[in-house]
């Protein structure tokens, strides 16, 4: 199994290019299934949970071909589709449950296994369950899987999320887009993966209103065509490079980045003495002088702090002056990074879904083990500030969110570098 090798080696200068968001890849290529004709995504993230979604889209009957060093996704489904979504494959990534609105929506039926992914937490499929029961299909769990289907198809109707669930928004909008009628989602998500998503279903030929906000409103049409989108900016992959250099000193730009895809988190930063700049090629980030200061972070639905940014803040406000607290409120179980931390000379104290930091001068090199996908990038960039050497075990976790992170890193002056394992 693969580890990273870091050395803290001091500040880092140059620029990073940002991928294609992977969360929001990985809702629109199931998109694929609610046309005959091609969708081709340009801006793709190269990573193992799209390979993943490809696997789980070929097992249905779409076809996914990857073209330009795997930053173009040409798919296409016109023939015969297989309703079965396997626990083989589903398994193995959370997002697998985003095939279930289009198979609803394209053929009225659809048997999906129980979802898996990163463990940091429940995240039921109550609320996707509920969604599309509101637009008409019945819904029944059987030995791990979801026997769903739509007598007569699916129809409008108004639904109101208890959560705002960025999933079950997504499930919601695949399946309401080729519903009767019209159809209106209370409580959206209003990530930008959801903006995204609606705007490649708008090119595909949806009526959408609204992503963005708390209400979306969809008008059902007979069928979509072929298009050609984007994918935006991964935000996540974003937060985190800008985070190196704030721990590390030196001055990085991350290519692609807009401060409007984590304002709550640039304010964050501020009030730590991280100085963000919007440049005509991204996002060029700093220290503004001396320590870094403690802060205090509540993570909650975008527009709020990212979750999937916690653990590599909390990275951040290890060597920080004074005591931060992080109360993490998305999922439970998702302070697994802070033993590993603590391996690295880190004070953390861990009390439910509160985490309690109290900065000390320096960290320092240790054997540390990823937990998750965001908690391995946390202990890289602990890493990289450390006195003498890091070593991140199981970082498979790692490949499945971030494309080629040793080579981005070394880019700007860090050492790094893969270890391959047996």
């Amino acid at each position: 199994m693969d580890s990273i090798l870091v050395r803290g080696n001091g500040p880092l200068s140059g620029q990073i290019p940002i991928a294609g968001a992977k969360n929001a890849c990985l809702a629109l290529m199931p998109a694929t299934l609610l046309s005959e004709e091609p969708l081709t995504l340009t801006n793709a993230p190269r990573l193992s949970d799209i390979r993943t979604m490809t696997q789980l889209l070929a097992s249905l009957g779409a076809e996914v071909t990857a073209l330009q060093d795997g930053k173009v996704l040409a798919t296409s489904c016109h023939g015969a589709i297989n309703p079965v979504a396997d626990y083989d494959i589903v398994r193995k990534m959370r997002a697998s449950n985003l095939v279930l609105g289009p198979l609803l929506a394209r053929l009225g039926h659809a048997v999906v296994s129980l979802p898996g992914g990163c463990a940091i937490g429940a995240r039921p499929m109550d609320i996707h369950i509920d969604a599309l029961t509101a637009l008409g299909a019945e819904i029944e769990l059987k030995e791990g899987y979801l026997h769903a289907q739509a007598r007569g198809g699916l129809k409008g109707a108004v639904h109101e999320m208890r959560f705002a669930s960025v999933g079950a928004t997504e499930n919601f909008l695949m399946a309401a887009v080729l519903a009767k009628g019209t159809s209106v989602l209370k409580n959206a998500a209003r990530e930008p993966e959801i903006v995204d998503l609606a705007r490649c279903l708008r090119a595909m030929g949806a009526e959408i209103e609204g992503e963005g906000t708390s209400d979306i409103t969809i008008q059902g049409v007979d069928r979509l065509h072929g298009a050609t989108h984007p994918v935006v900016t991964d935000r996540i992959e974003l937060g985190t490079y800008m985070l190196a250099p704030a721990i590390c000193g030196g001055e990085v730009e991350c290519l692609g980045g807009r401060i409007a895809l984590v304002e709550s988190f640039c304010e964050k930063l501020d009030a730590a003495g991280i100085s963000v700049e919007e440049t005509a090629r991204g996002l060029k980030v700093k220290r503004k002088n001396g320590r870094i200061r403690a802060v205090d972070v509540v993570t909650e639905p975008f527009p709020g702090f990212p979750t999937d940014l916690q653990a590599q803040m909390m990275a951040l406000l290890c060597t920080a002056e004074g005591t931060s607290v992080l109360e993490e409120r998305i999922f439970e179980n998702r302070f697994m990074h802070a033993p590993e931390l603590a391996r690295m000379g880190a004070r953390i104290e861990v009390h439910g879904g509160v985490a309690k930091v109290h900065g000390v001068d320096r960290l320092k090199g240790a054997r540390v083990m990823a937990t998750d996908l965001r908690a391995s990038v946390s202990l890289i960039l602990a890493g990289l500030a450390a006195e003498g050497e890091t070593v991140v075990s199981r970082v498979y976790h790692l490949d499945r969110g971030y494309e080629r992170v040793e080579e981005k890193l070394r880019a700007v002056g860090a050492q790094i570098e893969r270890v391959k394992g047996e």
